[in-house]
């Protein structure tokens, strides 16, 4: 895929514009709180950090105000693509499956948006050992499927095997690689099916552990292992292909109703014990899924607040641009919202195999119009201005602005021109492309960037691909395309997932992620060094440091925005919280008023 699966989205909202089941939810009478503020998803959010067993201990923070029983309804435009473990890799996917699955480790999240990597089935974050080449993992007591059977060490196992099968090849593959040491690991191993086990995965039923001996040193699976794609699996109930259609659940809720395309229904798992669980609340009955209403639609019906829409939120379709002022203008509306920066990064790839004068790369940044592309996005409720790799819910992430866009975001064409000059290269042609056809907004922005290129001493020429193609081309590593559009999220918050993907040189290929194709050996050189760096600190500062010197010494794409999405929700829906990991509410967090 041309984009992390995982989170990354094209905003539609971008253009101009039991007791002990119950136990984690407030008891309290009469549904008071606020749900949402508005400002939930802040444009600040907390350090990244790595919790202790403590934290990993059950039960979840009680929401406050919140209230046990009745129905959340969201309204989606699409379907769930997968429902099984390990074919999970888009967000929209991970949203509900943070009802039912559960991996090794999850993230606890604070309101406004702070996260904190916990033991989920696991006591705590793992230890680690062999600079990285082996980390243990022991379950908790009292783990169960929802037929009430004990969830073990087996059942992990299980489902991290599971993604070496034939048919699981849309879920993530970094364990899969690290624990043979090869890309092409179905050659190693074909899955659990033919009776075999991992001989590097090895489990102790007695112990309840479970440990991982990698071919190539991770540092990092703790934060890896949180990923859907790993979630646990029932080696008693895995019906293979027909999985996808019915996982079994060990957490809060579980499937019991879905009509393809239409509606999906969860109901209480009776078997999960909150006392389990540090991340999860468990405040509805119930969840339904409506699919089909796109965004316009959602938010309409929303607005009007009628019926069941009054315990309804908006399911991953963000208000869009025809709507976005009413909502942010009428107090009531805007009361009932949610808003986040999408994780990841909005940003222009400079090809550097073509653009091989650093020079003409750096006049590119000072050059680019921020102010006027955000302006046609909506203004200052489309995002704020990136100046760096690193988005802001990155662990580590520092702060810089290299080319002065936030004292200039309209552009500093006079400076561009003097480097232009400086090398020579006054009247350089530069052919830029975007997806034609994916928003309205980017067919007006190629005005504004090439008015700016012409002011600042370049020959600009745009050339927009089709968007059900366009990913295929810039992909290429012969594309005739001097700056591209593109986007990227991170798999996991820390400073490899977003520069190991887009800048080692060693990964350029057709279809790769290194659209700039920057192939630099001190670049490559420092990645291989920050990804074995066993203290989380040192390797957050690494990467952070390591973003600033490729930003100011290579400027190999021109950051854009971190985009902001806002979400709507029903008068009678509580707990509403912006995922800063998926970029949607927080299902687990929602109750419904009374």
């Amino acid at each position: 895929m041309s984009l992390s699966r995982r989170n990354f989205v094209i905003a539609t909202s971008v253009a101009a514009g039991g007791s002990m089941v119950l136990s984690a939810c407030s008891s309290g009478g009469g549904g008071g709180g606020t749900g949402g503020s508005g400002s939930a998803g802040t444009a600040k959010y907390s350090a990244v950090t790595i919790g202790t067993a403590d934290d990993s201990t059950g039960p979840a923070p009680e929401i406050t105000g919140s209230r046990k029983g009745g129905t959340i309804h969201a309204i989606g435009p699409d379907d769930f693509s997968h429902l099984d473990p390990q074919r999970i890799y888009y967000s929209w996917n991970s949203t509900v499956g943070n009802l039912y699955i559960r991996c090794l480790t999850g993230y606890k999240i604070a309101p406004g948006g702070g996260m904190k990597l916990v033991g989920d089935l696991a006591t705590d974050t793992g230890t680690m050992s062999d600079g990285g080449r082996t980390w243990t993992f022991t379950l908790k007591d009292g783990l169960k499927w929802e037929d009430g059977s004990e969830l073990t060490v087996d059942d992990v196992r299980h489902g991290i095997e599971r993604g070496f099968a034939s048919f699981t090849t849309e879920g993530a593959t970094y364990l899969q690689s690290a624990l043979t040491g090869t890309n092409d690991f179905r050659s190693v191993y074909k899955g659990p099916y033919g009776g075999k086990h991992l001989s590097s995965v090895v489990t102790d039923a007695a112990k309840k552990t479970i440990t991982f001996h990698l071919k190539t040193a991770r540092p990092d699976l703790n934060w890896t292992l949180a990923m859907h794609s790993y979630g646990a699996v029932p080696v008693k109930h895995d019906t293979k292909e027909k999985y996808d259609k019915d996982p079994f659940s060990c957490g809060p809720y579980r499937v019991k109703q879905h009509s393809v395309d239409k509606s999906l229904t969860l109901v209480r798992n009776t078997h999960w014990d909150p006392a389990t669980d540090a991340i999860r609340n468990a405040c509805p009955d119930s969840f339904v899924f409506e699919f089909g209403p796109e965004g316009l639609q959602a938010t309409d019906r929303l607005i009007a607040d009628s019926g069941d829409d009054q315990y309804a939120v908006m399911a991953y379709s963000g208000v869009p641009a025809e709507r976005i002022q009413k909502v942010l203008g009428t107090a009531d509306l805007k009361a009932r919202t949610v808003d986040g920066l999408l994780t990841g990064l909005y940003y222009y790839a400079i090809n550097c195999k073509r653009i091989k004068d650093v020079k003409v790369r750096q006049a590119l940044n000072h050059a680019w119009p921020l102010e006027q592309i955000r302006r046609i996005y909506g203004g200052p409720s489309a995002g704020e201005y990136a100046t760096t790799i690193l988005s802001p819910d990155i662990a580590g992430r520092v702060k810089f602005d290299v080319y002065g866009k936030l004292a200039k975001p309209q552009g500093d064409t006079a400076k561009a021109k003097a480097l232009l000059k400086e090398a020579g290269k006054l009247g350089q042609k530069i052919v830029y492309t975007y997806p034609q056809g994916a928003n309205d907004a980017y067919d007006k922005t190629k005005v504004v960037i090439a008015n700016a290129l012409k002011e600042a001493g370049f020959d600009p020429v745009v050339k927009p691909v089709e968007s059900t193609s366009y990913y295929d081309q810039v992909q290429q590593i012969d594309n005739q395309f001097d700056v591209m559009w593109f986007g990227w999220s991170p798999d996991w918050p820390t400073g490899y997932t977003l520069i190991q993907p887009l800048f080692d040189g060693t990964t350029i290929a057709n279809g790769a992620n290194n659209v700039s194709q920057l192939n630099v050996s001190w670049v490559n050189t420092a990645i291989k060094k920050n990804a074995v760096i066993t203290d989380a600190t040192r390797a957050n500062a690494s990467w952070a440091a390591l973003d600033r010197r490729i930003m100011a010494e290579e400027a190999p794409i021109i950051p854009e925005t971190y985009q902001r999405r806002y979400y709507l929700y029903g008068s009678k829906v509580g707990g509403g919280e912006f995922d800063p990991l998926f970029s949607a509410f927080i299902l687990y967090k929602l109750y419904a008023k009374a």
